[in-house]
C-alpha cells in the first residue's frame, strides 16, 4: 500500500468583480492528504466538507441541459487537487500516456471515459482506498466552493485566474491570452476549497451517464446511472481552447465515453480515506 501523509494546505483564492478587477484575496487552511505515487509523483487530496448547494443554472444563464435547478446534498469527500498528471498516470499505468501536450507536471489528456475509470480501478487496488471519478454533482459543488456566481473566482473570468481562450470576454474584462496549451496545476489560484483548474484547462470526466437535463436528477450527491445514455459521459469544466462561457461553473458537455480528446482530462476523488 503506498504511503498516505495527513497534511494542511494553506493558499489564497481569489475574487473579481465584473470587470475582471480583483477586488478581494482570501487566505484559507484545509485539511488533505498526500499520497506518494512514485519517488516523483504526489497525489494531493482536498478534503471536500459536507453541504447542500443549488445545482444548474437559473433561466437566465446557460442552457436547457443545465436546468433545472434543484437542491442537492453532498457528503464530505476527497478531491484531488488538480488534474491527474502525466507523472501520476505513469506512476500508476507504468506507461507514458500519449499526449499532445508532453511534460510530466502537465495534465494527462487524449484518455477517454473507460481509460479514466481504468486508472481510478487500477489505483484503488494499488492502494486499498476507493478511488473513482467524480459524480457530475459532486464535481460541480467543489467547484463552486460556496459561491453561486458564474465562476468561482466571481462574476467574471480573467487569463489570470484560469487557462482558457481568453482573447474572447464573459463580462467587462479585458482581452487577455490565448496560451494554446496546457498548464500545470498551481499555475492559476485555487479556488476557495483549494482546487486547481475548475475553470479551464482540460474539461474534466465525470462518472455519470448523459441525461439531457436534470428532470429526476438524485438530490445526494450520487453518481446519476440510470435511464441516460451510458455510452455518452458527462465532463464539466472548460478547457484551454474554450471560451469563457464554456468554463462557468455550470456548463456540461456530452462526450462519447470511448473516446479521448486533447481537450479532456480527469481528476480522481475517494470517498472516505484511511491508513
Amino acid at each position: 500500500m503506498n504511503k498516505l501523509t495527513p497534511c494542511t494546505f494553506s493558499y489564497e483564492s481569489v475574487t473579481v468583480d465584473a470587470a475582471g478587477q480583483v477586488m478581494a484575496r482570501q487566505p484559507h487552511t484545509a485539511p488533505g492528504l498526500a499520497e506518494q505515487l512514485s519517488a516523483s509523483a504526489v497525489l494531493e487530496l482536498i478534503e471536500i466538507p459536507a453541504g447542500r448547494f443549488s445545482m444548474g443554472s437559473p433561466r437566465s444563464q446557460g442552457g436547457d441541459d443545465e436546468r433545472p435547478q434543484h437542491l442537492v446534498s453532498v457528503a464530505s469527500f476527497y478531491l484531488a487537487r488538480g488534474l491527474v498528471s502525466q507523472a501520476q498516470w505513469q506512476a500508476v499505468m507504468g506507461r507514458r500516456p500519449n499526449c499532445r501536450f508532453s511534460g510530466s507536471e502537465r495534465p494527462v489528456e487524449n484518455v477517454s471515459w473507460a481509460e479514466a475509470q481504468a486508472f481510478c480501478e487500477r489505483l484503488a487496488r494499488r492502494t486499498g482506498r476507493p478511488y473513482r471519478l467524480p459524480s457530475e454533482a459532486e464535481w460541480e459543488y467543489a467547484c463552486r466552493a460556496g459561491t453561486s456566481g458564474p465562476f468561482h473566482c466571481g462574476e467574471t473570468l480573467t487569463g489570470e485566474q484560469a487557462n482558457y481562450c481568453a482573447e474572447h470576454t464573459y463580462r467587462a474584462e479585458p482581452v487577455g491570452v490565448y496560451r494554446h496549451v496546457t498548464t500545470p496545476a498551481g499555475a492559476f489560484p485555487p479556488n476557495p476549497f483549494g482546487l486547481y483548474d475548475m475553470h479551464g484547462n482540460l474539461w474534466e470526466w465525470c462518472a455519470d451517464a448523459w441525461h439531457a437535463d436534470y428532470s429526476g436528477a438524485p438530490a445526494d450527491g450520487a453518481p446519476w446511472l440510470v435511464h441516460g445514455d451510458p455510452a455518452s459521459r458527462v465532463v464539466r469544466g472548460g478547457s484551454w481552447h474554450d471560451v469563457p462561457a464554456a468554463c462557468r461553473s455550470t456548463a456540461r458537455v456530452r462526450c462519447d465515453a470511448g473516446q479521448g480528446d486533447d481537450f479532456v482530462g480527469f481528476r480522481v476523488a475517494c470517498s472516505a480515506v484511511s491508513e
